[in-house]
């Protein structure tokens, strides 16, 4: 009895992998570490798994319009989910907004960067990093904080790029500058400030960071792009993203 009882629960394991789908997913990289706990929850819940690419949005936006096999973008703005459907490369009505990100001044040092932000002011640091305007919505929400504080002129030989927030938040991680915008969610863990000091930038001061996800075509047949698309609007994920310093 317990040999047959082990024999249909190793069947009904195989028979749940053979029909596991893999998607292709192109993620912006702020949301580089809450779309590792997704991809688990997806696969323990489903035995879909996901091919995770990381980039800045302007980048993958670029791949995908060259022909790169992904499913799923999940982006750091509106915009590129909503030009690829309108170029017929995205499924019409997938778009949806998945989280709203916050923008954060933050150093490697517990002592660099005051709760008001002053430090930008007040100087005391020689490189003030941020992510590629052109690439990357964060880079461009940072430059507009800087405009809308009147420091442009003052800051503007200070400033290094990393092409995605990524590498934006590497280059102060490593001490290569000092100071850098980058995501709230890179700087959390467990929905606390992980390392370091921070400057929380209050959001009258640049433009709603809307982040979509939109199913691109070569996702429209695949069952784990869907999966992940439906996994996203769940009240389990919304919690899970708002545990890493999203608004919803």
């Amino acid at each position: 009895m317990f040999a047959r009882s082990l024999l249909s629960a190793c069947l009904l394991v195989m028979a749940g992998a053979l029909h596991a789908a893999e998607a292709q997913v192109a993620v912006a990289a702020n949301f580089a570490e809450p779309v590792k706990a997704i991809a688990a929850l997806l696969q323990k819940t489903t035995g879909h798994t996901l091919k995770i690419t990381v980039g800045s949005t302007g980048r993958l936006y670029a791949q995908i319009r060259n022909g790169a096999p992904f499913d799923v973008l999940l982006s750091a703005d509106t915009h590129a989910p909503a030009q690829l459907e309108a170029d017929g490369l995205a499924q019409p009505g997938s778009r949806f907004t998945y989280a709203a990100g916050k923008l954060v001044l933050w150093s490697a040092d517990a002592t660099q960067v005051d709760s008001q932000g002053a430090v930008l002011k007040h100087g005391g640091f020689r490189k003030l990093a941020i992510a590629n305007p052109k690439t990357a919505p964060y880079g461009a929400a940072s430059i507009e904080v800087i405009d809308k504080l009147g420091l442009t002129a003052a800051l503007k030989p200070r400033l290094v790029q990393g092409e995605s927030i990524g590498q934006t938040y590497n280059f102060a991680f490593t001490g290569n500058a000092e100071i850098a915008f980058v995501a709230m969610s890179q700087v959390l863990e467990g929905g606390r400030l992980k390392s370091g000091s921070v400057w929380v930038v209050p959001q009258h001061l640049y433009a709603p960071i809307r982040q979509d996800a939109v199913l691109l075509k070569s996702g429209a047949t695949n069952e784990a792009a869907q999966a992940l698309m439906q996994l996203l609007k769940s009240p389990d994920v919304k919690s899970l993203i708002r545990s890493h310093g999203y608004d919803l």
